[in-house]
């Protein structure tokens, strides 16, 4: 589940060294986790799994700020869109029971949805239906937090018009796999939080997997949060659980989801066949799994993304290793924190981030003219600027406001997105850079 931050599709960038599985280096991981920790940039669990055992699980910061819970191994945390790979498995696992197929078409369960007569299970899976995703919308920010039925969700998912015809292309949308959970519940005849009871928990002997609810400390799940100013944090929001289902619902812990891949990967839930369905890859993105490939490589799992938790989860079939890494507050990009992992985990080198204090303040004559809202007409949001304190705060249209870190003259961050905003000296303008991609945006 997405909702504010462009998922970890293209996680992990291919490389051409080949690692040897060698002892794992504890002190290096520990040495990591606790930087990250104590200079506010990550808090969470990560939890590596070799050949079916947990060789480690280390918590780093609060699974809950007020009153201060540290985070522990046993810390549950919202998992988003690693939900999918849930859901997947629980639709191969009914075409291996002969009550659907790949080519079976939308129109047998949902025939309200629209091209329902041409869309296939097979699209869904691999988000090629052209199905509008609910949470792109601006609307979505005033809803989720509301509870929803499945007919509500259902009735707003079938106005939408398709963003384009079945099979065109890929494109991620978070409606494929909610719809996915719904056709669980109707051939399994049961609800999802029981299927996946039935069909994932039970049979992959997972502890601490569940659909989620809200939020429970007594059942040592954590709260989300967000970067407050002054290097804090401060409370997220609360998706309502019942909006997700079986794109984002699951409840989890890293050493669970370590046990759920090698469950997968070790033929306990679906068939071989339905297996190598799921790995096959188009668009980095196969039906249910996504690519991650690290120093030549294969790996396969799924990123996600709810509230204020961030979660990456992938299995090296070769090394039989299981790497999940969660958290609940984040100003330091994940996929940044994850290629640090896979470099300890496979003895490639790696050297931990200085996270020295920038000394640089701007002036607030500078923060004055860098104020105001900045438009393009090749950036499809106006991004709006305000000082606060030292710095600015930007928000774009139907997102949530996000501090910047000032860097130097004229130049501000936000890691957690991997965003740099650089304000020119001497027009009414900023660059706008993100992922490798620049936009300049002028003050309207």
């Amino acid at each position: 589940m997405n909702t504010r931050l462009p998922l970890l599709a293209a996680l992990l960038g291919a490389a051409t060294l080949t690692a040897q599985a060698q002892q794992l280096n504890t002190a290096k991981l520990d040495s990591m986790l606790t930087s990250l920790a104590a200079n506010n940039k990550l808090m969470g669990t990560l939890a590596v799994s070799r050949n079916g055992q947990v060789v480690y699980n280390h918590a780093f910061g609060y699974a809950q700020l007020e009153p201060k819970t540290p985070a522990t191994a046993a810390t549950r945390y919202r998992m988003g869109s690693i939900s999918k790979m849930f859901t997947a498995t629980m639709v191969f696992q009914l075409i291996d029971e002969k009550k659907l197929t790949l080519d079976t078409k939308l129109a047998t369960f949902f025939p309200e949805l629209p091209n329902a007569k041409t869309i296939t299970i097979d699209q869904l899976l691999s988000h090629r239906s052209g199905l509008h995703s609910i949470t792109a919308d601006a609307a979505y920010l005033g809803y989720m937090t509301q509870p929803k039925t499945q007919a509500e969700l259902l009735a707003m998912m079938s106005k939408y018009q398709p963003d384009f015809e079945p099979g065109a292309k890929f494109e991620y949308s978070n409606s494929n796999y909610i719809v996915l959970g719904y056709l669980v519940e109707k051939l399994g005849k049961q609800p999802y939080a029981q299927a996946l009871q039935k069909r994932v928990v039970t049979k992959a002997s997972l502890k601490d997997t569940y659909y989620g609810g809200k939020i429970d400390p007594k059942k040592q799940e954590a709260f989300s949060y967000k970067p407050g100013t002054s290097g804090g944090w401060q409370p997220d929001v609360e998706t309502d659980m019942s909006i997700p289902g079986g794109a984002g619902s699951v409840v989890s812990t890293p050493a669970d989801l370590d046990r759920f891949l090698e469950a997968l990967f070790g033929g306990k839930l679906v068939s071989a066949a339905s297996l190598g369905e799921m790995k096959t890859i188009r668009d980095k993105f196969g039906r249910g799994l996504m690519l991650m490939p690290f120093n030549g490589k294969q790996g396969y799992g799924h990123g996600g993304i709810i509230d204020g938790f961030q979660s990456m989860a992938t299995y090296y079939p070769e090394d039989k290793m299981a790497i999940t890494l969660s958290t609940n507050a984040h100003r330091y990009p994940l996929n940044d924190a994850m290629l640090g992992v896979l470099s300890i985990c496979f003895n490639q080198p790696y050297r931990i981030p200085d996270f020295a204090a920038v000394a640089f303040v701007p002036t607030a004559a500078d923060l004055d003219r860098y104020v105001g809202t900045y438009a393009s007409p090749s950036f499809p949001l106006k991004i709006t600027f305000v000082k606060e304190g030292n710095t600015l705060v930007g928000q774009a249209t139907g997102q949530q406001p996000i501090p910047l870190e000032p860097v130097s003259q004229g130049v501000f961050k936000f890691d957690a997105a991997g965003i740099r905003a650089e304000f020119d000296a001497a027009k009414p303008v900023f660059t706008l850079k993100q992922g490798g991609r620049e936009f300049v945006l002028t003050k309207e």
